[in-house]
């Protein structure tokens, strides 16, 4: 009797690598893509619906980031093993993903032997997490904001007033500017635009 294959969830917003990974996983004998989705908000419902034991998030995906999907998933069934895949090789990432439950954390430029082998080793309890990038967040430290200041700084991204973030936020318009002042000092960041820069390239947004 034969073992049942490795049943994938794959996560993935730009169809071209979607597929392209797609293709190169099918080619493992004991690997099964099952279920291919390209919105972080479709993910819990769609590992649910196809008994799947191993999710494939990137992380940059419309509706849920593949690290708030994680989390989902990692929520509601536990037993499912995540494996974030994502061109963006930023320390706060990886902290974020591993926080969210995830047991793999690979760049998309890793070969398509390192993908499955690493598969294959979440199901046996493994973690696996690409050398360079888990340098490169121990150097970093961790994330100095804290959810609210995160949440704020998002919001202030796209430039919005505090007038418009208090009313956003249900905040007063005094806690949003020492929520702004806090980040931006953290950061040591000239203002809320550079702090929200800075902040989202290492991966801590």
């Amino acid at each position: 009797m034969t073992s049942r294959p490795i049943r994938i969830l794959l996560a993935e917003d730009q169809s071209m690598v979607r597929e392209a990974l797609a293709a190169l996983l099918g080619l493992e004998p004991d690997i099964e893509v099952r279920v291919q989705v390209a919105r972080g908000d479709e993910v819990l419902a769609a590992a649910r619906a196809h008994d799947v034991n191993v999710a494939l998030l990137d992380i940059e995906m419309p509706g849920m980031t593949g690290i708030e999907a994680a989390a989902a998933l990692h929520a509601e069934l536990p037993a499912l093993r995540i494996v974030i895949l994502t061109t963006f090789g930023r320390p706060g990432y990886l902290r974020g993903a591993m926080e969210a439950g995830a047991s793999a954390f690979l760049v998309k430029d890793a070969p398509a032997a390192q993908l499955a082998a690493a598969v294959r080793k979440v199901l046996q309890g493994e973690r696996v997490i690409d050398p360079t990038l888990a340098a490169a967040a121990l150097a970093e430290g961790a994330n100095p904001l804290t959810d609210r200041e995160r949440e704020v700084l998002r919001e202030a991204e796209n430039g919005a007033t505090n007038a418009e973030l208090a009313a956003r936020l249900h905040l007063s318009q005094g806690t949003v500017r020492n929520y702004l002042s806090t980040a931006i000092q953290e950061l040591a960041a000239r203002n809320r635009a550079e702090a929200a820069s800075t902040a989202r390239a290492k991966g801590w947004l």
